[in-house]
């Protein structure tokens, strides 16, 4: 309801001009940038599939790709509707295609998270040593810490050990049930640890963030205004788009409104960084309703035999 809200302010706070001008800018977009942005998603979506399966290995679990294609596109559409819900939806998911216990397999989602967590933290790291000022301007007039929102993260996981290891020791019937989700949990979680091809799992990391970056940056060509933005002013844009993501349900109607604000600092002007954003959002995000509706129709027709 807030991201709706929040598109209706964002339109009708616009003068009819503003509103043209929007408009146009979309109209005009150079779609083959935007397929190649598409493209791009696309490979980091199958990456984030397969690097899933190195995780799963230590426990003897093999899944097949599509099963995990389809859980992990699945997932993404359930975030849509309500944050974070696809992590558990991606684990109920292979878990009952592929009969992995759902508590290991929700751990490796969490240890995904994790590393895909200290990614976005050295991305970050990175966009202050090149652009610090533009970005530190943009935290402050939105009273945003990304230090503090990654951090309370980190805390919350490790509140969260702490509390099942209390658990651990009580003898309660509904606490056993607890502790014996919370022992699958950790075994998912540390295959982390195990993993015997740990060099394969860095590289798709990596791999799935320079994706994530190359869909960003070429969308840039898609609008005139925009073609002349520098590294530092699409690093910097990125950042913001990441926590706006993150910290809503696919970052419906914050995204373009936060891609509006943080290019203007790199003199762009509103209407052009809003349509920016609204082109990169509504590509990806039509690109995962279609592709996670598909999946979740298709999973059933695809295990059928089993």
């Amino acid at each position: 309801m807030l991201g709706v809200f929040l598109i209706w302010y964002s339109l009708s706070s616009a003068t009819p001009s503003e509103r043209e001008e929007l408009w146009n800018n979309i109209l005009v977009a150079d779609l083959k940038w935007v397929m190649l942005s598409l493209f791009f998603g696309i490979l980091a979506h199958m990456s984030r599939a397969y690097r899933w399966k190195f995780l799963l290995e230590p426990m003897g679990y093999q899944p097949k790709f599509a099963n995990s294609f389809m859980a992990v596109m699945g997932g993404y559409l359930a975030n849509l509707g309500v944050p974070r819900s696809g992590e558990v939806l991606r684990g109920a998911t292979i878990s009952t295609y592929e009969d992995i216990p759902f508590d290991k397999a929700f751990g490796t989602i969490v240890s995904e998270r994790i590393a895909d967590l200290i990614m976005l933290l050295l991305i970050v790291i990175a966009g202050l040593l090149i652009q610090t000022e533009g970005l530190l301007t943009y935290f402050e007039t939105q009273n945003i810490n990304p230090f503090i929102s990654v951090g309370t993260i980190f805390v919350a996981i490790l509140l969260g050990v702490i509390f099942l290891k209390l658990v651990k020791r009580s003898k309660h019937p509904f606490m056993v049930k607890i502790r014996n989700f919370a022992r699958g949990l950790l075994e998912g979680m540390k295959s982390i640890l195990k993993m015997e091809r740990k060099k394969a799992f860095l590289f798709h990391t990596l791999f799935i963030w320079v994706m994530y970056l190359l869909m960003f940056y070429v969308i840039k060509f898609t609008i005139p205004e925009t073609i002349p933005l520098s590294i530092a002013g699409i690093m910097a844009a990125f950042i913001v788009g990441s926590f706006a993501i993150s910290t809503t349900n696919g970052g419906i109607g914050v995204y373009p409104l936060a891609m509006g604000a943080v290019l203007l600092l790199f003199g762009i002007n509103q209407q052009a960084g809003e349509a920016f954003g609204w082109i990169v959002w509504g590509s990806q995000t039509i690109l995962v309703i279609i592709l996670g509706g598909f999946s979740l129709l298709f999973l059933p027709v695809f295990n059928q035999k089993k």
